[in-house]
């Protein structure tokens, strides 16, 4: 190896160790969301490295999604902390780039979803910390009947906040991140839908909402079973407006200029 090939070798070891280093303090939560890493002159000094190596870091850091790069007189490193929007966009690539389906991403949300439904009824203190918040968004959504797209969003923000509550962390991280990109999608189809007046009639909402009051009774309730059982029902049958038209649509994640009218439009993600 040459000089200078040894040379470059070591420099992105320490560049590396610097983005490791600073990687472990943005995920221990110091600081904010949007706050910035030090300067380049700060980071050179605190590390005892080369301007190089610390902007090869922050550029490692960058390709992570853990910061943004903004030049000018204002300019800095700002710091993103991971959270289940960031984790939805990578899961989304990955499945993209596997070819998944929109209907192989319906099956695997059939298959977890319910489960969080029947922690959420498992939860002891589920009276205090999931009924309300659920009860809440369940006669915010009933309001919403007639609406379109309007009632969608409404809607498939019981079935986030069922996922959201779930006691589990681990299960609420991962199954969070498929319903983020399940609701990009259906909301991108009652977009379309509605521009075209082919948006489901009002009493096919209502049942909805009438479902969601079933799936809030067995959570209160604590039927864990029953709960799962007509999570897992509701979501097959809300699934296949969307799948009638698009089950072997690739999932997709894209840039929202990339939008078409007369198809499933791609969901937007910002890092």
């Amino acid at each position: 190896m040459s000089i200078s090939r040894r040379g470059r070798v070591s420099q992105v070891r320490i560049a590396e160790t610097v983005a490791a280093a600073l990687r472990a303090r943005i995920l221990a939560g110091d600081g904010t969301d949007g706050y910035q890493l030090p300067t380049q002159d700060q980071l050179v000094q605190e590390f005892g490295v080369s301007y190089p190596s610390v902007r090869e870091a922050i550029r490692i850091l960058e390709t992570e999604g853990l910061v943004t790069v903004r030049r000018g007189k204002v300019g800095g490193a700002e710091v993103h902390r991971p959270d289940e929007a960031s984790a939805a966009y990578h899961l989304g690539l990955a499945l993209q780039a596997g070819r998944v389906t929109l209907g192989d991403l319906a099956t695997g949300l059939q298959t977890f979803e319910p489960l969080c439904a029947a922690q959420c009824a498992a939860a002891p203190d589920r009276h205090e910390r999931i009924v309300p918040v659920l009860r809440a968004n369940v006669e915010a959504t009933a309001g919403f009947v007639g609406t379109g797209s309007a009632f969608t969003h409404a809607a498939r923000e019981f079935h986030e906040l069922v996922v959201a509550l779930t006691p589990n962390a681990t299960i609420r991280h991962i199954v969070s991140s498929l319903v983020a990109l399940w609701s990009a999608q259906e909301q991108a189809w009652a977009e379309s839908a509605a521009s075209r007046g082919a948006y489901p009639a009002e009493v096919e909402a209502e049942q909805v909402v009438r479902t969601h009051r079933r799936i809030l009774t067995e959570i209160t309730a604590g039927r864990a079973p029953a709960a799962e059982r007509i999570t897992r029902a509701h979501l097959t049958a809300s699934q296949a407006y969307l799948l009638d038209r698009f089950d072997d649509s690739v999932v997709t994640v894209t840039d929202a200029r990339s939008r078409q009218t007369d198809a499933v439009p791609n969901p937007i993600w910002r890092v």
